[in-house]
């Protein structure tokens, strides 16, 4: 009996994110590793096609164009743009996803009621309300800023409906048994419990929306680096084409690994799941 209580009250076993390199060397190569491996492919695709630089740029030449227009003073104002949207989109979808998603998620009628639904939206790409938000909001930020949201709002109310029913009914009537407050349930026992979930929610809807912002931006013309994408096909500029194609995923690469990933490691380390 007593080995059983202590096997149960154990922490659970850490999962590895990433591998014990214990040298810079080891650390080193699985960051750039994946990256070089992209590289080589894409210039090994060139030589076999034997493709024409003016359809199919090197990826050096992508860069001397990231250098022109950095130059040319505007690469600043078509980052701040993006960054900008993203950044207030994402902050108003948080907060009310999170909010709803609590609030559902508390009762176990609601959460079956509206379980479906979410998945419904959330399976439904925001670029097929873009026809309907242009007709309603016109062609201004209101209308990218709102196609962000809707593909953020959705996954973090979805996870964190999910994060919050996957709590045990023990600890809620542990609580409730002690002494304590629907409130002390609410925040000390459910929203901690949720919270891997609700991160990771957030980490992915912030993926979504940033595939949405690029999208929204192309379409409308209104500044960021999608209208840079747009405005170089509209020139032929293949290589800054590919200039905004890597920006996209540099900038997206740095929110991640700066701010989103250690937000949920940290989060689930919490709880002993996650181990470096």
């Amino acid at each position: 009996m007593a080995a059983t209580l202590e096997a149960a009250s154990a922490k659970p076993k850490a999962i590895k994110l990433t591998p014990d390199g214990s040298s810079l060397w080891e650390r080193l190569f699985f960051a750039v590793g994946p990256y070089l491996f992209l590289i080589l492919l894409w210039e090994g695709l060139r030589r076999l096609l034997h493709a024409d630089a003016s359809t199919m740029p090197s990826l050096w030449s992508a860069v001397e164009a990231i250098g022109r227009v950095a130059a040319n003073g505007i690469l600043p104002d078509y980052i701040f743009h993006s960054l900008e949207r993203i950044t207030v989109a994402g902050s108003i979808s948080v907060v009310i996803g999170v909010s709803v998603g609590i609030t559902i998620g508390l009762n176990a009628t609601a959460a079956a009621l509206f379980l479906p639904v979410i998945r419904y939206f959330n399976s439904l790409a925001g670029i097929a309300w873009l026809p309907l938000f242009l007709i309603w909001f016109g062609f201004n930020d209101k209308t990218i800023i709102l196609s962000i949201s809707y593909n953020l709002f959705f996954p973090v109310v979805f996870n964190t409906i999910i994060g919050i029913r996957t709590v045990p009914k023990v600890f809620r009537q542990g609580v409730l048994t002690l002494g304590g407050s629907w409130r002390d349930v609410v925040f000390g026992v459910m929203l901690p419990g949720a919270l891997p979930n609700v991160i990771s929610g957030i980490r992915l809807g912030v993926a979504y929306g940033w595939r949405a912002l690029i999208a929204s931006e192309m379409l409308l013309g209104l500044g960021g680096i999608g209208y840079m994408i747009f405005k170089a096909q509209a020139n032929d500029l293949t290589d800054r084409i590919l200039a905004g194609m890597l920006l996209i995923g540099i900038l997206w690469s740095l929110m991640d690994y700066l701010i989103l990933q250690p937000l949920e490691e940290a989060t689930i380390r919490r709880w002993g799941l996650v181990r470096r």
